[in-house]
């Protein structure tokens, strides 16, 4: 639609609202008496008469039904009988593929001649597939204008790609023992390895390099390279590049594993305006410095579908969950407060440390109407924030939890276990108790009880915080955050003033409200997509009938405690069906548990003799010891042959057998374990066998009838 037609349609739109006002307006006044007795049913007019369904919803509300007739007709009358044309709902934003992005080089690797007249910065990680598939058409590219495009690189490692981060920190390494030379070869040699980046592979890389192994390690255990990294990350983020692989080229963003074909193009385009730019007098060192001083700094959208007004108050959380507060977590504030608020944080993010401020100006300001709890949610990306988290809560245990907490973001640049130590002296804690609490699994379970909270109510990025269990993502503005407290405050004086207490029990009451009311307020969804069955490998472990005709489907984590848990319940199902019931498994190790892919590793390998259900007996009934040693010890026990077992456990295709069971399980949107899937119906959590019980019996029932 041209632009002149969509204006004329605007136009006109806007003036049948207008006159449909006007009309109301004037049947209000011609019978006052008339207001307040409508049906709600929609009055029968005339064919060909305009209907009160063509107008805007509520339009009409409050008319006497004599009233509601007399607007439908002069509408009718206006357009000749004709119904006017719906008001067309606005364009959604989109992106200006012209935009020009300001995107600093700083000091990131290059690659290529410093007169190139294109540059072309990547944003990239490690563990993508996406940005391995498109590395031979970026060779493509710098083969077809030698001399005149040089690389840049920006990391972007993704929250759900757990090796992404330590092999951006071994990029980086790599970069500050040998240059760029050094960083552009651990580059090709990651995306070589790639998906296989656990630790022994990234300290191979390093040895091929020559590189210094000692420097190198404490690089991936300490902390040197993260704010680097992280300022990558947010500088992508601002320009609306979350995914990877995301480029700018000559500050022209193209987003994706694209063809040479969609590249070529583009670089033609910036090539010929370079060109221009050097016969003007433009020095060629300096043409990517003039074009990106103009560029912008925020996603630019189309006329049109302009992107809402940064200056329009964000819209109230459309999403709520029951959020439950244990007696022993980390609190500021009543426990009898008018509001809850309830932040799943991590102390090595950044935009954690960024709320920190937000939140203590927010506890000034309500005083004793707010209460502030804390919920641990270390992400996998930050290998600091989970011993930070374990130090946080041994420091707890001796009642300087938010002391710990307050040193940790005030120096989160140096988050590492001396500095934990250092700081348990500081705050005159009992080291020797400081230390068994960190190593206790106790405190580790303390933590992934938060984690598995945060992943079952939208909390798996920080920070997260639930006020009065109503859902705000981000380091979201003082403002949002008080708009809402506000809310809940008037919301709480409302209850009082019904006479109900502010006691302990009312923050599960006011929550419960708020969760009813997100959920009566979203719109009704698509019907549910029919269960389907999950792909079973020809060599996947299985156990029962073959040709069964229910498949359960365990999606499981050797160091979970749940996935532990379910064990009797699963053997119940299998001795309790006999025949009809297989149970097949499929490895999801979470990042939160340091030795499940470990295990997973050692089950394959054991399962390439013969041996993948009595290692997976082994591990379960060892579940606190799944270190290498114990390993091996339990493929000695099984008799297996040694050399082979440990070949195995080093095989990136087994690795690449157990990424493939993650993958599938993403697919499914299974995030936790364990879950199993029954002929296509999810069994979340570790269930009690009545609950497998109901769904087999009804996918047997099924079967029968057909």
């Amino acid at each position: 639609m041209s632009t002149e037609k969509h204006a004329s349609k605007q136009g006109h739109a806007s003036w049948i609202v207008a006159l449909v006002v006007g009309l109301v307006v004037g049947a209000v006044g011609a019978s006052m008496a008339g207001v307040g007795g409508g049906s709600g049913k929609s009055v029968d007019v005339p064919a060909g008469w305009v209907k009160e369904s063509d107008l805007p919803p509520g339009t009409l509300a409050g008319l006497s039904e004599q009233q509601r007739r007399n607007v439908l007709k002069g509408v009718t009358e206006r357009f000749g009988g004709a119904r006017p044309p719906p008001a067309q709902p606005p364009a959604r934003p989109q992106e200006d593929p012209k935009a020009v992005y300001r995107v600093p080089l700083d000091d990131s690797p290059v690659k290529g001649p410093a007169d190139a007249l294109v540059t072309i910065v990547e944003s990239s990680d490690f563990e993508c597939p996406f940005c391995k598939r498109v590395l031979p058409t970026l060779k493509q590219i710098e083969e077809a204008w030698r001399g005149k495009v040089r690389f840049v690189f920006k990391h972007n490692p993704l929250p759900f790609h757990p090796r992404a981060l330590p092999a951006a920190v071994a990029a980086e390494e790599a970069r500050a023992q040998g240059g760029d030379a050094k960083f552009w070869a651990m580059h090709d040699k990651l995306f070589e390895l790639a998906p296989a980046l656990d630790r022994p592979a990234l300290e191979k890389a390093a040895q091929d390099l020559g590189l210094d192994l000692a420097a190198f390690r404490r690089a991936l255990d300490g902390t040197r390279h993260q704010a680097r990294i992280e300022r990558d990350q947010a500088l992508m983020r601002g320009l609306g590049a979350g995914g990877t692989p995301t480029f700018f080229i000559n500050g022209r963003k193209v987003a994706g594993a694209l063809p040479f074909e969609a590249f070529k193009p583009i670089v033609e385009e910036e090539l010929q305006k370079a060109e221009a730019m050097v016969k003007a007098g433009t020095p060629a060192r300096e043409v990517y410095a003039r074009v990106a001083e103009k560029g912008a700094t925020a996603p630019v959208m189309l006329a049109g579908g302009a992107a809402p007004s940064p200056q329009a108050p964000p819209p109230p959380p459309s999403s709520a969950s029951k959020v439950p507060v244990r007696p022993d977590d980390p609190v500021k504030g009543p426990k009898a407060a008018k509001v809850t608020l309830v932040v799943f944080s991590d102390f090595q993010c950044p935009f954690c440390a960024r709320v920190e401020p937000t939140l203590k100006q927010l506890e000034e300001t309500y005083r004793s109407d707010l209460r502030v709890v804390w919920k641990n949610q270390p992400l996998a990306m930050h290998p600091q924030a989970m011993p930070a988290a374990l130090a946080a809560e041994a420091a707890r245990e001796q009642g300087k939890f938010w002391p710990m907490h307050d040193l940790m973001f005030a120096n989160q640049q140096q988050l590492a276990p001396p500095m934990y130590e250092q700081w348990a002296k500081q705050l005159g804690l009992d080291l020797r108790r400081f230390k068994a609490a960190m190593a206790s699994p106790a405190a580790r379970a303390r933590v992934e009880e938060d984690m598995r909270l945060g992943n079952s109510v939208g909390a798996s990025g920080t920070p997260t915080s639930f006020v009065n269990c109503r859902q705000l993502v981000g380091a979201v503005p003082i403002d949002a955050f008080k708009r809402l407290v506000d809310e809940e405050v008037r919301k709480a004086d409302g209850l009082l003033k019904k006479g109900v207490k502010l006691d302990g029990g009312f923050s599960d009451r006011i929550c419960d409200e708020n969760v009813k009311a997100v959920a009566s307020a979203a719109p009704a969804g698509p019907a549910p997509a029919a269960p389907q069955p999950v792909a079973v490998r020809p060599d996947d472990p299985v156990r029962g009938n073959p040709r069964a005709p229910v498949t359960v489907v365990e999606f499981s984590d050797f160091q979970c405690p749940f996935c532990s848990r379910a064990l009797p319940t699963l053997k119940q199902v299998e001795q309790g069906y006999g025949n009809q019931v297989r149970v097949v498994w499929k490895h999801q190790p979470l990042a939160m548990h340091p030795q499940a892919m470990p295990a997973a590793l050692a089950a394959e390998a054991a399962r390439e003799q013969g041996k993948f259900w009595e290692m997976h007996d082994k591990l379960f009934q060892n579940q606190q010891a799944l270190d290498p040693q114990s390993l091996e010890r339990y493929a000695r026990e099984l008799g297996l042959d040694l050399a082979r077992f440990r070949g195995a456990q080093a095989d990136p295709r087994l690795r690449a057998r157990v990424e493939e069971d993650q993958a599938l399980a993403a697919r499914l949107g299974i995030t936790g374990t364990p879950t199993f899937v029954v002929n296509g119906e999810k069994v979340v959590g570790a269930q009690p066998f009545e609950k497998f019980k109901e769904v087999i019996d009804s996918q047997l029932q099924k079967v029968a009838r057909k």
